[in-house]
């Protein structure tokens, strides 16, 4: 199949990449590189099915495609408050390009969207079905509300226009080729640990993430995008355990060995306190569950940041 994958530069548009090409598709990948990176797709460029062009799906994007993936934003606070207004219209007006381009071709369309569509969550954990709790005029809402609309939009676009959609409510996920300095708390935890330098924790520490390990999110991934036509969403896509962001830094700083102590600061605005999936939706209709458990993801993790960071300093 050909195959656009906007955002394809990124950390899971990237291994998103790895498993098109290891299929054998043809992919063409858009990104602006304002968070991704052609690193990411360094060992792909002997690959003449594989083919990047810069670009921002804010302008349209032209060619024939069977299937459009859609994982171009910035995922991070600390990326995507940098132009909340670029970001905002990522998500509105990028995602109605894509969705036109999807209509003309009659391509299956992939959007990802987020758990932070459900705010600071009133449920725990969060199913589907609950509509959420977010602010729409704080900082986090040009990502929060920018991914809400791209989900009316692909409603919109599947009642109005017959578009096949597919579209994933992803939570935390962490893995290699994470950015090391997007704010993430995987990322973030793991440099600070292998620099010995203070873990910044904000708040006291005791709200609460499900981190997914990228392999089995991918898989979910295209799982959704295969399925039956009519299955098309939200399915939430994550790991169901849950961590206390202490927790985390704790094992973090035990399995790096590191001389770091925690440091404590002011919680940011709409900081979530809950996050947590309920992916019934996902066991009944894609067959998924994640298989990676987080010491093992971790491990591979670690692995990726010790490499770049003796990289670098090299």
């Amino acid at each position: 199949m050909r195959i656009l994958v906007a955002g394809g530069a990124g950390f899971l548009g990237s291994h998103l990449c790895d498993r098109l090409a290891s299929d054998g598709h043809e992919v063409l990948v858009v990104d602006n590189l304002h968070t991704g990176s052609q690193l990411n797709l360094s060992h792909l460029a002997g690959n003449r099915k594989i083919e990047f062009r810069l670009g921002d799906i804010v302008d349209p994007v032209k060619g024939e495609f069977d299937r459009i993936y859609n994982l171009a934003c910035p995922g991070s606070p600390r990326h995507y408050q940098q132009n909340p207004i670029a970001t905002a219209r990522t998500n509105f007006i990028g995602v109605d390009n894509l969705l036109q381009l999807a209509s003309q071709n009659g391509a299956r369309f992939f959007q990802a969207s987020t758990s932070e569509v459900y705010g600071d969550p009133l449920i725990h954990p969060q199913n589907e079905a609950y509509y959420g709790n977010v602010n729409p005029i704080g900082p986090r809402a040009c990502y929060d509300e920018g991914k809400r609309i791209g989900e009316t939009l692909c409603f919109d676009y599947h009642r109005q226009h017959g578009v096949e959609i597919k579209v994933a409510r992803i939570f935390n996920t962490y893995g290699p080729r994470m950015n090391p300095d997007d704010g993430r708390v995987v990322s973030s935890f793991i440099v600070q640990a292998l620099r010995n330098k203070p873990i910044t924790i904000y708040g006291e520490g005791r709200q609460t993430r499900s981190f997914c390990y990228v392999d089995d999110l991918i898989d979910g991934i295209l799982r959704l995008m295969e399925s039956p036509q009519d299955v098309v969403g939200p399915i939430n896509l994550g790991t169901p355990e849950e961590f206390t962001v202490r927790e985390l830094a704790e094992i973090v700083i035990e399995m790096t060995g590191s001389r770091s102590k925690i440091d404590y600061h002011v919680l940011p605005v709409d900081d979530p306190q809950q996050r947590q999936p309920d992916i019934t939706k996902a066991k009944e209709l894609l067959g998924w569950q994640p298989g990676i458990a987080l010491r093992d993801g971790l491990t591979r993790t670690i692995t990726y940041f010790e490499e770049r960071l003796n990289s670098e300093n090299a």
